[in-house]
């Protein structure tokens, strides 16, 4: 007996990925008359379904993972299998991009709320109780009181596809948070950190002292933002969003971390 997965399971899956789960490619396997099997793929390598034949399921699992792996563009393929021949399509389907606002201050209300129009997933973590209100925020960003002494990203679940901007009220924050970053497995894919060129100084400088790589330091964005002479809690917030674009493109003109390379002017090897 066949193993299917009906159009409502495909349908499911995809509207996880969605809502912020996991990703999964839909593999349909097209055969003559238009019959149809169905295969999900998902993100941690289990997948449903069979397509009916070891060489069909084979191909479906590649294509799958492949489509998973990179750009995620559809994908098909023509597979024999006895007298029969079954065109394979993937669609893969991915949760949005999340975008972690650590402080909840004057900058963050109108940085979740560009996030939220660049397409983002936005929380916004604050462990004041008065700071970390819905009420403050568009309907859409999910926003939760944290506790930045012991794990401030204890209910949030980062990966590669996540962008983390810090925005606390301090650098005795950023020092807590940035060490929690780089010990993940997983490393987001953007961490910035704003403040000036000496709460910078003053960061960096504690987190070499903890033991943290040179190497490691440089791939945090601090100051963050692109260079647009922004001075307003809104002009600032533009200064970021427009940084969390060009990393998303692969543009990495104009940012502020390049301009003042504080790592390497103020902190040189001794």
């Amino acid at each position: 007996m066949i193993d299917t997965v009906t159009p409502t399971d495909a349908a499911r899956a995809a509207l996880s990925a969605a809502a912020g789960g996991q990703a999964a490619a839909i593999v349909a396997a097209i055969g003559r008359g238009g019959a149809v099997r169905r295969m999900i793929v998902r993100a941690d390598g289990t997948s449903n379904g069979t397509l009916g034949g070891a060489p069909l399921d084979e191909t479906a699992l590649r294509l799958g993972r492949a489509a998973l792996q990179g750009a995620g563009e559809p994908a098909v393929e023509t597979v024999s299998l006895g007298n029969a021949t079954w065109l394979l399509y993937v669609e893969t389907h991915r949760p949005p991009e999340q975008l972690v606002i650590v402080g909840a201050g004057h900058i963050a209300v109108p940085l979740a709320h560009l996030g939220s129009m660049l397409g983002f997933r936005v929380v916004v973590l604050d462990d004041r109780e008065e700071f970390a209100t819905t009420d403050r925020f568009d309907e859409d960003i999910l926003v939760r009181q944290s506790d930045f002494a012991t794990d401030p990203f204890a209910d949030v679940v980062l990966d590669e596809h996540s962008y983390v901007a810090l925005v606390t009220r301090g650098h005795r924050w950023d020092f807590d948070c940035l060490q929690r970053l780089v010990a993940l497995d997983a490393r987001p894919r953007y961490i910035g950190m704003i403040g000036s060129r000496r709460r910078v100084r003053a960061a960096f400088r504690a987190l070499l002292e903890a033991g943290m790589s040179r190497q490691v330091l440089a791939g945090i964005r601090a100051p963050i933002g692109l260079e647009i002479q922004a001075e307003t809690p809104a002009e600032i917030a533009v200064a970021i969003a427009a940084e969390l674009v060009a990393v998303r493109r692969g543009a990495e003109a104009g940012s502020i971390s390049r301009r003042e390379r504080v790592l390497d002017r103020f902190l040189n090897e001794e």
